[in-house]
């Protein structure tokens, strides 16, 4: 028996929100350093401290997520400044409750709900088609988003026919 296998790789869009974070802290650091070089040696702290600061958080402002499909189950691996992996989710499609594209009417329902967990894992472009993964995750309902490919969103959709829409 052959294992149903797929692999997909999708880059997260630059926001502007991402560059400002990015950009504004390296500006926030080099100014420290030099305030804390020309006026007095305390500011270098928090020079320090800034430099800590971009050190955790410019990866997560460049990333990528890894899509791995066996067999009914889906794992999103979230890839930082392409040298650092981290497993955020693993969803068993068997056990969702719909799959379907964002902008399909199935959705409707989840829609409307306002204690929908909602988690994005797909390139954030609206003209991309991303499907909805609607699941329970620690008791909540949860709405995760992705972006499959065709290929990917077939074998999906084999793996689970009734409850996955390609429409």
């Amino acid at each position: 028996m052959s294992d149903l296998y797929y692999e997909l790789l999708v880059k997260k869009e630059q926001t502007a929100k991402d560059s400002v974070i990015k950009y504004g802290l390296i500006a926030l650091t080099v100014l420290a350093v030099a305030a804390g070089l020309f006026i007095t040696p305390l500011i270098l702290v928090a020079a320090i401290a800034l430099g800590v600061a971009c050190y955790f958080i410019i990866p997560k402002t460049d990333l990528e997520y890894e899509y791995l499909f066996i067999n009914g189950e889906l794992d999103v691996d979230m890839v930082m400044s392409k040298s650092k992996r981290k497993k955020v989710r693993s969803i068993n499609i068997q056990e969702a409750d719909l799959v379907a594209p964002l902008k399909s009417h199935r959705l409707d329902y989840y829609n409307g709900n306002q204690k929908i967990k909602v988690l994005d894992y797909s390139s954030g472009n609206d003209e991309h088609k991303r499907f909805a993964i609607i699941t329970k995750a620690d008791s909540d309902t949860c709405k995760i988003i992705i972006e499959p490919d065709e290929k990917m969103a077939d074998a999906i959709k084999n793996s689970a026919p009734s409850k996955v829409f390609l429409d």
